[in-house]
C-alpha cells in the first residue's frame, strides 16, 4: 500500500508550538508538505515555522476562541494557497484544581477550548478542505475520551464528547471526500504533562512511563497512511481501558487498584523532570524550569 504523498501538501497544526504539535509539523516539513503551524502565542508559532525544514510555511498567531480570528485565519490561508489538505486539530488543555473549587468561568474556558474549538475550527476549514483532491482531518484526542479520570472530570468531558463528535463527523463526511480520524494518546511526555504533575494533578496517568511525541506523530502518520476513524500510539493500554468500560458500575473498586501505581509514577515523574533540567525544587515545592 502506497503511503501519504505529503509532497506540497498545505497542513494546518492547531496547538503548534507545543510539544506535540511542534513535533507534527517537523515530520511533515521534513516529507515536503508546507506547514501552516497556529498557536495562541504568535512569536512562538513563528519560531517554530522558521526552523521547518523546506519552504513554504508559516507561522500564524490565532485564538481558537475567538471565531473572527479563526475566520481571519482561514481567510489568510485562502489567499496564500488557495485549498487546505490537512489540519490537525491539536489544541488542547488541563487544570490540577478539582472539580468542586473550579470555577464556572474556568470550567467552560476548558470546554471551549477542548470541546467546541476543534469542531468550529473544523467546521471554517471546510470550504478549503473541499478545495483539496485528498483532504483529511485528524484530531488529537485521548485515552481520557474513553476512561473516566476523577481528578479532572472536565477534561474527561471535554475528550469523551470530542471523541464522539469526530466519529460521528468522520462518518458524514467520508462520502463528501474529507477523510476524518483521531489519534488516542495516554500521557505525553508535553509541558501540559509536566505542568500537571508538579500541581499535583491526574496520578491515574503515570501508570506506564510517559511516552514522547513521537509516539503521537506515528500515530498520526499512520492514519494519513492508512485512513480510519481512531488509531491509539499505545495499543495495548487502549485494550484496557476499553476492557475495564465494559463493567463501569466496576470502576470504584477498580480505580484504587491503580490509583497508589499512579501516585508512584507521579511522584518519580518530576525528579526525572530534574535530570533534564525541566524541574526544580524550590522551597520544598516542584516548578517548572522554562525551555528556551
Amino acid at each position: 500500500m502506497r503511503g501519504f504523498d505529503f509532497d506540497a501538501k498545505v497542513m494546518l497544526v492547531t496547538g503548534g508550538a507545543g510539544g506535540i504539535g511542534s513535533a507534527l509539523c517537523h515530520r511533515f516539513a521534513s516529507r515536503g508538505a508546507r506547514c501552516v503551524v497556529v498557536d495562541i502565542d504568535a512569536g512562538r508559532a513563528e519560531k517554530v515555522a522558521d526552523e521547518l525544514p523546506g519552504t513554504g510555511h508559516a507561522g500564524i498567531g490565532c485564538d481558537l476562541l475567538d471565531r473572527a480570528e479563526v475566520e481571519q485565519l482561514f481567510a489568510q490561508i485562502a489567499a496564500d494557497y488557495g485549498r487546505l489538505d490537512v489540519l490537525v486539530n491539536n489544541v488542547g488543555m488541563t487544570s490540577a484544581e478539582r472539580f468542586d473549587v473550579r470555577s464556572v468561568d474556568s470550567i467552560r474556558r476548558e470546554l471551549d477550548l477542548n470541546l467546541l474549538s476543534p469542531l468550529v475550527t473544523t467546521r471554517l476549514a471546510i470550504p478549503l478542505l473541499l478545495a483539496s483532491g485528498d483532504a483529511r482531518v485528524i484530531t488529537t484526542v485521548s485515552l481520557g475520551g474513553i476512561f473516566p479520570l476523577g481528578e479532572t472530570p472536565i477534561y474527561t468531558a471535554s475528550k469523551f464528547g470530542l471523541r464522539g463528535a469526530m466519529l460521528a463527523i468522520g462518518l458524514d463526511l467520508e462520502a463528501k471526500g474529507i477523510l476524518v480520524g483521531s489519534v488516542l494518546p495516554s500521557a505525553t511526555d508535553t509541558r501540559m504533562l509536566r505542568q500537571g504533575a508538579v500541581d499535583g494533578g491526574n496520578a491515574m496517568q503515570f501508570q506506564d512511563k510517559p511516552q514522547q511525541p513521537a509516539h503521537v506523530v506515528a500515530a498520526v502518520t499512520s492514519l494519513l497512511d492508512r485512513p480510519r476513524l481512531e488509531a491509539y500510539p499505545r495499543p495495548a493500554e487502549s485494550r484496557l481501558v476499553r476492557f475495564a468500560m465494559l463493567a463501569p458500575n466496576l470502576l470504584p473498586k477498580l480505580l484504587p487498584l491503580f490509583r497508589k501505581r499512579g501516585e508512584r509514577g507521579m511522584a518519580r515523574y518530576p525528579e526525572d523532570l530534574r535530570r533534564r533540567r525541566l524541574a526544580r525544587q524550590v522551597g520544598g515545592r516542584w516548578e517548572l524550569v522554562e525551555e528556551s
